[in-house]
C-alpha cells in the first residue's frame, strides 16, 4: 500500500512539473543593424544561393545586411533597384533614404486620369476598399499610382505598398518603372509580390494596391493570413486604403472574401460579422448554400444575375466603390480550334480517357480527392502532349503568315518543352517565359516585343505585356507585328483565361485567341466551359452578362471531379 502512494504521488509531481513548465519561447529575433558615423546599412536584393562575400543574413529583415561607407564591387550586382522591398527596408534602417533617379516620364490616359479622381473620391468618402476592375490594358497600373499618390496627399500618410503578381523578373520592374515614370510623390514606395507578402505583414502603410486582388479569393492560405494582417482586415481602426486591382474579381460570390471589409461597411454591419462571407452572404439572401464539398453557388442562370446585380449594388453609391471600363478597342475574340486526331493519336487519346476514367472511379469510391486531382492532371497532360505536333503545325502558319504568336500553356515537360523544341528544330525562334529559373524571363519576354523570336511559350497568366507597340523600357517600341494567341490547352479557370488573353489584347490592340481541343473528345467540354466561365469572370466588376447562357451548362460535365471545380 505505501508503493501504491509513493507511486500515485510520484505520478501528481510529474502531472504538477508538467502544468508548471513555461511554454516555449520564440527563437529571438537579433536587433537591427545600426550604421556608424558616415556608415550606411544596406539592405541587398541577394539570389537564394548566390555568394555575397562580407554580407549578413539578418532573421528579422528576411534579406542580406552590410554596413559600410559604400558598398563594395563584390556586392554591388545585389544593390536593389527603387520602390523594392529591399530598399524600402534600407530606408527604414536609415536617417535619410538614398535619391532616386529620375524615371523615363509616362504621359496618362483620359482613362487613367478619370479611373484615378473616381478611386480618389471612393477614399475621401471614407471607403476601405475600392475594386479598379477595368479590362486588361486599360490602364490599371497607371490609375493606381496616380490614386495612392493623391489619397496619400488628402489622408496625409506617405507608405504605399504595392502587391505584384509573378514573375517578379517581370512585375516588379513594370512597377517601379511605372512609379516612376507617373511619379512617386515624394512618397515612400514598397513593390513585391504574393509569394513576398509575409515579409511585410507586420508593416504598417497607408495605402496598399493589390494588383491581381483575385490571388486571395481563397481564406485557407497562408497567403490570406499575410494579406488581412497587410491589409487591416481583421482590424476595424488604423486601416489603409485598398485598390483591389484585377479585371477578374471572382468566378463566384462566395470568392470575395477581400471586399467583405468594404460589404460590411455598406451595411454598417461589425467586421467579424463578415469572416465567414459565405454564411453572410447567405443571410442578405444570396443564393448560396452549404454543400458536400463546402459552399456553392446556385446554377440558374436568372438567380445568378440578381445576386450579381445585388453585388454590384453594394459597390455602387455616390461615390461609388468600383469601377468598371471595357477596353475601348473591343472584346477579345476567343474561338475554337478543333484538332482531328489521326487513329493512332485517338487510339492514344482513348487509352488515357479510359485510364482516367477507372481511376476516378476508385478515387470516389474511396472519397479520395488528391487521387482524383493527380488522375486529371495525368490525363490533361497526356492529351496536351498529344496534341503537340497540331499546335506547332498552327503556329508555323501563322509566322509565315507574318504574325506573331502568344501560345499558353499549362504543363512543361508535356506542352512547353516539346512545342518550343519541335518550332526550333524548324528554324523558328522561340521566346520561353516558363519553368523556374531555366530562362531569363524579362530578356526573353524582350526577344518577342522586339521581334526576335516570333513565337513566345509561357505559362504565366498575368502582369506580362506581350501587345504589339508596347513602350518598352529603353524608349522603344515593341514590333507592330500583329499577335495571335493560343490555348494549347483549355483551361477550368475563366480568371485565368481572361487573364492570358489579356496578355495581348490590351493598349488599344486588338488580337484574337484560338482554344485548341481534340476534336470529339471531353476536350471539347473543357473548351466551352472555359469560353463560357470567361465570359463571367468579370462580372462581379461590373461587366456586362448580358450574352451569358444558362449557366447551369457550366457544371454539366459529369466527368469533372468536385475538387477540381472547386480549385479552378
Amino acid at each position: 500500500m505505501p508503493g501504491r502512494r509513493r507511486a500515485a504521488t510520484t505520478t501528481t509531481e510529474r502531472r504538477a512539473t508538467t502544468r508548471r513548465r513555461s511554454p516555449a519561447r520564440e527563437p529571438a529575433v537579433p536587433d537591427l543593424p545600426t550604421a556608424g558615423p558616415g556608415e550606411r546599412v544596406w539592405v541587398l536584393a541577394v539570389p537564394f544561393r548566390a555568394p555575397a562575400p562580407g554580407a549578413v543574413w539578418h532573421a528579422g529583415l528576411q534579406a542580406h545586411v552590410w554596413v559600410g561607407v559604400q558598398l563594395p564591387p563584390a556586392l554591388a550586382p545585389y544593390d536593389p533597384p527603387p520602390y523594392t522591398l529591399e530598399r524600402f527596408l534600407e530606408d527604414e534602417l536609415n536617417e535619410t533614404p538614398r535619391p532616386l533617379p529620375e524615371g523615363r516620364p509616362m504621359v496618362p490616359r483620359e482613362e487613367q486620369c478619370t479611373g484615378a479622381e473616381a478611386v480618389v473620391a471612393s477614399a475621401a468618402a471614407g471607403h476601405r476598399v475600392f475594386l479598379l476592375g477595368d479590362d486588361p490594358g486599360v490602364g490599371k497600373t497607371g490609375t493606381a499610382v496616380m490614386a495612392a499618390r493623391e489619397i496619400c496627399e488628402l489622408r496625409g500618410g506617405e507608405r504605399v505598398l504595392v502587391v505584384a503578381d509573378r514573375p517578379a523578373a517581370i512585375t516588379i520592374p513594370h512597377w517601379t518603372r511605372s512609379i516612376a515614370g507617373f511619379g512617386d510623390g515624394g512618397l515612400r514606395w514598397c513593390v513585391t509580390t504574393w509569394d513576398r507578402l509575409a515579409k511585410v505583414s507586420r508593416l504598417r502603410f497607408d495605402v496598399v494596391i493589390a494588383d491581381e486582388a483575385h490571388m486571395v479569393r481563397h481564406t485557407t492560405t497562408q497567403r490570406w493570413k499575410h494579406w488581412k494582417a497587410v491589409s487591416g482586415g481583421a482590424r476595424a481602426t488604423d486601416v489603409p486604403f485598398v485598390v483591389a486591382a484585377t479585371a477578374t474579381p471572382a468566378h463566384t460570390p462566395l470568392e470575395l472574401p477581400y471586399l467583405a471589409p468594404q460589404f460590411a461597411q455598406r451595411h454598417g454591419e461589425p467586421l467579424r460579422a463578415w469572416a465567414d462571407l459565405p454564411a453572410r452572404l447567405a443571410q442578405h439572401g444570396f443564393h448560396v448554400e452549404r454543400g458536400r464539398y463546402g459552399w456553392t453557388w446556385t446554377e440558374d442562370a436568372d438567380e445568378r444575375r440578381a445576386d450579381l446585380a445585388r453585388l454590384q449594388g453594394w459597390l455602387a453609391g455616390d461615390p461609388p466603390a468600383t469601377l468598371h471600363r471595357s477596353a475601348p478597342w473591343g472584346p477579345v475574340s476567343v474561338t475554337g480550334t478543333p484538332v482531328a486526331l489521326t487513329s493512332a493519336e485517338q487510339a492514344a487519346y482513348e487509352s488515357g480517357w479510359q485510364e482516367f476514367r477507372a481511376e476516378m472511379q476508385l478515387a470516389r469510391k474511396a472519397r479520395q480527392s488528391a487521387r482524383g486531382r493527380a488522375a486529371l492532371l495525368r490525363f490533361r497532360q497526356k492529351a496536351g502532349l498529344i496534341r503537340a505536333q497540331a499546335t506547332v503545325d498552327w503556329v508555323r502558319a501563322q509566322v509565315e503568315a507574318e504574325r506573331q504568336v502568344a501560345v499558353s500553356v499549362e504543363f512543361v515537360e508535356t506542352a512547353a518543352d516539346p512545342i518550343r523544341e519541335a518550332l526550333q528544330d524548324s528554324g523558328i525562334a522561340v521566346a520561353c517565359i516558363y519553368g523556374r529559373d531555366r530562362f531569363d524571363v524579362e530578356a526573353e519576354r524582350l526577344r518577342f516585343q522586339t521581334g526576335a523570336a516570333p513565337v513566345c511559350v509561357f505559362t504565366v497568366t498575368a502582369s506580362i505585356s506581350l501587345h504589339a507597340g508596347e513602350l518598352l523600357p529603353g524608349g522603344t517600341t515593341a514590333s507592330a507585328t500583329p499577335r495571335v494567341g493560343l490555348f494549347h490547352q483549355p483551361r477550368f479557370s475563366g480568371i485565368q483565361a481572361r487573364q492570358v488573353t489579356g496578355r495581348t489584347h490590351r493598349d488599344g490592340q486588338v488580337s484574337p485567341w484560338r482554344v485548341a481541343f481534340a476534336e470529339g473528345t471531353v476536350e471539347e467540354q473543357v473548351a466551352r466551359v472555359m469560353v463560357e466561365r470567361l465570359a463571367v469572370s468579370g462580372s462581379t466588376a461590373g461587366a456586362d452578362t448580358s450574352s451569358l447562357q444558362e449557366i447551369a451548362e457550366l457544371l454539366d460535365a459529369d466527368w469533372l471531379p468536385p475538387a477540381a471545380l472547386s480549385e479552378a
